[in-house]
């Protein structure tokens, strides 16, 4: 049998059962006498069974009262963990936050955040998966993360794209080179004779790039293609080629032997953005660690 009671109502009842006695029962719950009795009338009515013996001179806990004592009290505790377990969460003390990011950002701003975030919240568990665009939406619909940090606004009604920044792209070219030679702004066509070294299509990367070249009249034809920042900074840095890279990517694969210049004509922005389940509301530690991934995404954007 089921029966309707609120915890205020069996906390009546333990407290009437720790005390023994109506009137310091009634103090301690700042309640009248008549309210406590009321509250154990109720709840014995809805046991079918008495949990209290009275008299005139004393209150004892029946058989039955014994058993149902032990039995809240243990519900008390659940209820109370229960209450904490969600305090802890929404107060930033426990927790886990599962963040999908474009490699470009996963090397730059998301450990800074990451960091700053675990300083302020080390009970929080971080997880990252660095991953392209089209993984990372697959890992969010799947729930395997929170969010996804990318530069692509998926076409899916199920997902909800907002805003982070955007950066530019720039040229990598040995220090060597003759055009690292100028801190001027380069053209894209200028380049359109260098060996290029790129990202795979569909990468954000190589769409950016083939549609700048276009919008020249231009054919985009890398000589090389790789998959990795690190082995483009290398081959760029071994005076294998050039590379057009958005400015969080050049940040990764820059070195003391590779150099970076704009690229204009034209200036193409990257646009970055949150990428979260329509309808799934974030937690208070991802909500919290967003606001701390665009600062630091803005402030390396910034300082390029």
């Amino acid at each position: 049998m089921l029966i309707n009671c609120s915890l205020r109502e069996l906390d009546v009842f333990l407290t009437l059962a720790e005390t023994l006695n109506y009137r310091r029962a009634a103090e301690r719950l700042h309640l009248s006498q008549p309210a406590v009795s009321g509250v154990i009338t109720r709840l014995e009515l809805s046991l079918g069974s008495a949990l209290f013996e009275r008299s005139t001179r004393a209150v004892r806990l029946t058989e039955a009262g014994a058993v149902f004592v032990e039995r809240v009290r243990l519900l008390r505790q659940q209820a109370n963990a229960a209450v904490q377990a969600v305090r802890d969460i929404s107060e930033l003390r426990e927790g886990r936050v599962r963040v999908a990011a474009l490699p470009s950002l996963a090397a730059t701003a998301v450990p800074a955040a990451f960091a700053r975030f675990g300083a302020a919240h080390p009970g929080v568990r971080l997880e990252l998966l660095d991953s392209l665009s089209n993984p990372a939406f697959d890992s969010v619909r799947a729930g395997q993360a929170d969010f996804a940090l990318t530069a692509a606004n998926p076409a899916y009604a199920d997902l909800e794209y907002a805003p982070l920044g955007e950066d530019r792209f720039v040229l990598l070219l040995p220090a060597s080179h003759p055009l690292a030679k100028s801190r001027r702004p380069l053209r894209w066509d200028e380049t359109q004779d260098l060996p290029h070294i790129s990202m795979p299509a569909p990468t954000s990367v190589r769409q950016y790039t083939e549609e700048a070249f276009l919008h020249n009249g231009l054919r985009f034809a890398p000589r090389y293609e790789v998959e990795h920042l690190a082995t483009i900074n290398a081959m760029v840095a071994a005076g294998l080629g050039v590379a057009a890279l958005p400015e969080l990517a050049a940040l990764v694969a820059r070195g003391p032997k590779v150099l970076s210049r704009s690229l204009i004509a034209p200036v193409m922005p990257r646009p970055l953005g949150l990428v979260t389940l329509r309808g799934r509301r974030l937690s208070p530690a991802a909500e919290a660690l967003v606001v701390m991934l665009r600062e630091e995404t803005l402030a390396l954007i910034a300082a390029s």
